[in-house]
């Protein structure tokens, strides 16, 4: 037990904090890249696979990307959760993807891929995190 405290000490001494903002920053932008930066390569390509074609499901089936709008409380929750997947949601964006088609029947399914994804990304972060910090 005590050896492996000390690994962990050990590696939480050698984490600098820039380090883990970038390492955090690339986890955000690219779910899954935290994971492959730390060498977690079976986690980091599940996550890259699977949460952007979460997010890119969402879009097929009409959902929509929400705007921030703090006057209506859940919609700006909604988008906030959609920009935690990361570079997926600029794309969308840039390409003018996700405006939601309302009378769809999948559209309320659409709306909840993506904002799972992007909630996903914010627990595949934390995680990455712990990893890094030698808590996992």
């Amino acid at each position: 037990m005590a050896a492996k405290s000390t690994i962990a000490e050990r590696q939480r001494a050698s984490v600098e904090p820039g380090s883990l903002v970038l390492l955090c920053l690339g986890a955000w932008l690219v779910p899954g890249a935290g994971h492959l930066w730390l060498g977690r390569r079976q986690k980091g390509v599940i996550f890259l696979v699977a949460l952007p074609l979460m997010f890119l499901t969402g879009l097929v089936l009409d959902g929509r990307i929400f705007p921030f709008e703090l006057s209506e409380p859940l919609v700006a929750l909604a988008a906030a959760s959609n920009v935690g997947i990361g570079l997926p949601w600029f794309l969308a964006r840039m390409f003018d993807l996700g405006g939601g088609v309302v009378t769809a029947a999948s559209y309320e399914y659409g709306n909840c891929f993506m904002i799972v994804a992007g909630l996903l990304n914010s627990l595949v972060i934390l995680d990455a995190f712990d990893v890094a910090m030698g808590r996992k």
